[in-house]
């Protein structure tokens, strides 16, 4: 039997979790855009009948007020807004609070989220050479809103944990209809590394989330991504 699904946030993404959905067992029983849940305000009891999971891509203005009202009314969610991640704390809290749970990332793609650990253990290797600098560079479609990209940040994030201490320049790009490239490279008089992501389409995004929307079904807690991707493979 179908799981019931709602997508809060019916844009381009939205509409291809629609489609994609039934591969992982879903059948979409709700689907709130900007104008139909404002403040989250078109999220009730009555709207989310028959839902297990939410899946929310918005805006970063959206999203902590989207997974507040989830969480409050006892729905699981997936959430794939960006520039919001100043609140992870407060997200954090209400989630755990009300006893449901939550999958949240950067980027749903899982090429994207190996390649995480790929920059992590390169900027481990760089960070003990003090003859190379770094710098991250991402492109995206003109209508993403937040630059840098929420995950170029976690991407520098992850250098500096590493042990990357040195200034990381970070630049952005938007244009076209471009889905995501992300890159990192290290430079030393003597050579340039390169390490990039591109990603085709969106369809790897939506596979990502649908994966995490099945896993955190009728499960507790606050997760990253990353953090469960063993349990996908």
């Amino acid at each position: 039997m179908s799981q019931g699904l709602a997508i809060v946030g019916y844009g381009k993404m939205g509409r291809l979790i629609e489609r994609l959905a039934p591969e992982y067992g879903f059948e979409v029983r709700a689907r709130f855009s900007g104008g139909d849940n404002p403040g989250g305000r078109g999220l009730s009891h009555e709207t989310l009948r028959g839902i297990d999971v939410a899946v929310e891509f918005t805006t970063p203005q959206a999203a902590p007020v989207n997974i507040r009202h989830l969480a409050v009314l006892g729905v699981n969610s997936v959430v794939g807004t960006t520039g919001w991640f100043e609140q992870l704390p407060i997200a954090r809290e209400v989630v755990l609070h009300a006893k449901t749970g939550v999958v949240w990332a950067a980027n749903f793609s899982v090429g994207v989220n190996l390649f995480l650990q790929s920059v992590r253990q390169a900027a481990a290797l760089f960070g003990k050479h003090a003859e190379y600098e770094a710098w991250g560079w991402e492109i995206h479609h003109s209508a993403k809103k937040d630059a840098p990209s929420g995950t170029l940040k976690k991407l520098a994030e992850e250098m500096r944990d590493a042990g990357f201490t040195r200034s990381v320049n970070l630049s952005s790009s938007r244009a076209g209809a471009i889905p995501g490239t992300h890159e990192i490279g290290f430079d030393s008089p003597a050579d340039t590394i390169t390490l990039r992501h591109t990603a085709r389409s969106r369809e790897g995004f939506a596979h990502g989330a649908l994966q995490a929307a099945r896993w955190i079904a009728g499960k507790k807690g606050f997760y990253e991504f990353r953090e469960i991707l063993a349990d996908l493979s």
